[in-house]
């Protein structure tokens, strides 16, 4: 079992939920996010049997005879990793289809299957999909926030907090992998993350495409770190390498596969024509994109730019993490219009709200701040629930019309 069982995951409920009323349930997410851990609790309490496709003989049986080995499986199983062993989802379709019973396996993969369709379709109407993410800042202090539910409500109260300030820098740099946060100096972190991306590379980009040019991944990602929070620009990243952009956009879709690098997609509406509809490309983990950069806290405390781009992409992947247990199906977005007008992050359920979130690394808040947020209050007319700039300060209040200047802190406290 790893460290993360020191921290409560809230995506549990989610899973417990799944099991209940679905024959499989896979749970996915980049590698060492806690989704083995997670897997194993759940099912110990509830008499699984654990098996692991990093095993090399359990995976080679697989593979080797997938219906039989799906067919002698325990009535409850987990099969941990299981995107290294794509021969087995029809066979776990036969299997599921004689014995149709809630809660039948449990799967991890750290691979999305999502993009492979014949995986995803052999269990069609018998799957549910769960997220894993690295933690969240809420669940190292093993609290539940009332952050989204505040916004979503235009509940915002007017109080203080206590700044963050260099916290905030090292809290972006040390990131949410459970390993990663257990060792308490930044060099050892940053040897972790560097020992992490070259396991990647060398077991699951190999397991999921013939890449000749392994070496050009991570600096691929590099350059992605780089680019995090901004719109997504194919031709830059490929400026550097001696490949078309068709192949660098087929490797940047699979570091998306792989949880790497996640693309937020545009807000749009009929009220406005004038919209930007390029995505956004946010880094999976900003403790990966610092050790990626080679910024520790000070480094990224003196470059202002750096630091903007990451105090963005820290509160998406807070956002994100948070919004994946949420009650009701929260979908995020950003926004931007063709006259420069932005909102870092949007929040919408269903047809019916709105909500914008913009960010900001510095210790103040003026009324021009929130430009973007009243176009988006505008284009999204009655759906509007509020709006909050996110800054390093040290006061939530009230700048009118369902606008709020509120701490980065209030993110992830519940008081």
């Amino acid at each position: 079992m790893s460290e993360t069982h020191l921290y409560p995951r809230f995506a549990e409920t989610r899973l417990v939920e799944a099991l209940e009323d679905t024959p499989v349930v896979l749970v996915h997410g980049p590698r060492q996010c806690g989704k083995t851990t997670l897997a194993r609790m759940a099912g110990d309490r509830r008499g699984y049997s654990y098996f692991s496709f990093d095993d090399d003989v359990t995976l080679a049986a697989a593979r080797e005879d997938p219906a039989g080995f799906a067919g002698d499986l325990p009535e409850r199983s987990v099969l941990d990793e299981v995107q290294r062993a794509p021969e087995l989802f029809s066979a776990l379709k036969t299997v599921v289809d004689r014995h149709r019973t809630p809660g039948r396996f449990l799967l991890t993969g750290s691979a999305n299957v999502l993009f492979a369709p014949k995986l995803a379709d052999s269990l069609a109407g018998r799957i549910e999909f769960l997220r894993l993410y690295p933690l969240a800042q809420c669940e190292l202090t093993g609290r539940k926030p009332q952050f989204i539910d505040r916004l979503l409500d235009n509940s915002i109260k007017t109080r203080t907090y206590e700044r963050l300030g260099p916290e905030l820098a090292d809290r972006i740099v040390t990131g949410g992998y459970p390993a990663a946060i257990v060792r308490s100096r930044a060099r050892r972190q940053r040897a972790w993350y560097r020992e992490y991306l070259d396991a990647l590379v060398l077991r699951d980009v190999r397991d999921l495409a013939r890449i000749r040019s392994l070496d050009v991944l991570p600096r691929l990602l590099a350059l992605a770190a780089g680019q995090t929070a901004r719109l997504l620009n194919v031709a830059d990243l490929a400026s550097p390498f001696e490949l078309s952009r068709p192949t660098i956009a087929d490797y940047t879709t699979l570091l998306e596969r792989l949880f790497l690098i996640e693309l937020l997609p545009p807000w749009h509406t009929n009220r406005l024509s004038r919209l930007v509809k390029t995505p956004k490309v946010h880094l999976g983990d900003t403790g990966l994109a610092c050790s990626l950069l080679g910024l520790g806290a000070a480094d990224l405390t003196a470059d202002r730019t750096m630091l903007g781009q990451l105090v963005e992409t820290f509160v998406y992947q807070e956002l994100r993490r948070q919004a994946s247990w949420y009650e009701k199906d929260v979908s995020l977005f950003h926004f931007r219009d063709k006259d420069g007008a932005e909102v870092d992050i949007v929040l919408e359920i269903g047809t019916r709200i709105v909500a914008g979130v913009e960010v900001k690394a510095g210790a103040t808040v003026t009324s021009a701040d929130f430009r973007g947020l009243r176009k988006l209050k505008k284009a999204a007319g009655e759906r509007f629930a509020a709006g909050v700039v996110l800054y390093d300060g040290e006061v939530s209040a009230s700048f009118g019309d369902g606008l709020h200047a509120v701490p980065v802190r209030a993110l992830w406290e519940t008081s």
